[in-house]
């Protein structure tokens, strides 16, 4: 049986997502670069990238960026000038050589597997940076996703309506979503299911990879983490 993950990522989801748009991702990068500035020289992985929204800022930059993602639907959105440096893979099994000035994981791809292996890819990131390195991980803040998660709603986006159904169950946050395309009658079925870790929990699978963390932000404009910050961004360096 396919992941989840193996089947999700395409056209719908590109769809219902489209308000996590280029000028998120400019806002974004620019907050990146100035608190790691060691991205923007060297080659830097922009992993789970999509449809490179990221990565089109940050090779504005950068011309030794590149990106990697599973989905091949994702990949053939992006932009052509970017066709070149993207590549398909696993991200658990990469076919990287070390040596990289950064790694960036934005949106949560972070999570979607059991414990040992996203241990696992902690130490892979991590094996993969020079010394001085960094890896800036873009994740959910456990604390205000438990306080607002809606267990359900139906929404109308891109020609699709969806409704969703939420839970937190042990440990990971899990979305059921029945779609329904408005213009063909359509429908379909898909899920997402990811760990949900608390800060000091990262921050510990960070310190065995030999990652030290440097600073943490609560939103993509760079303001400062707190309890109820709809984002835990961290930058670690190697």
């Amino acid at each position: 049986m396919a992941e989840w993950f193996e089947d999700w990522f395409d056209a719908d989801y590109a769809a219902l997502y489209a308000h996590r748009d280029a000028g998120e991702a400019a806002l974004a990068v620019a907050t990146a670069l100035r608190e790691a500035p060691e991205l923007a020289r060297g080659p830097v992985l922009d992993l789970a990238c999509g449809g490179g929204r990221h990565l089109a800022e940050l090779r504005k930059v950068n011309a030794d960026a590149f990106g990697i993602d599973l989905s091949a639907a994702l990949l053939s959105l992006a932009p052509a000038h970017l066709h070149p440096w993207l590549l398909r893979a696993d991200m658990r099994r990469l076919p990287v050589k070390p040596g990289l000035s950064g790694i960036t994981l934005w949106f949560t791809p972070f999570g979607y597997f059991a414990d040992g292996e996203n241990e696992a890819l902690l130490r892979a990131l991590s094996g993969l940076l020079h010394p001085g390195g960094v890896l800036l991980m873009d994740y959910l803040n456990a604390t205000e996703l438990e306080r607002t998660l809606v267990s359900e709603d139906t929404i109308e986006r891109s020609g699709i309506r969806v409704t969703s159904r939420r839970r937190i169950e042990h440990g990971r946050v899990i979305k059921e979503m029945d779609l329904h395309r408005l213009a063909t009658g359509e429908t379909r079925q898909a899920r997402e299911s990811v760990r949900v870790y608390e800060p000091r929990e990262v921050e510990a699978m960070a310190e065995k990879a030999e990652l030290r963390l440097r600073k943490t932000l609560g939103t993509y404009g760079g303001e400062a983490f707190h309890g109820a910050s709809p984002r835990w961004i961290a930058v670690f360096e190697k």
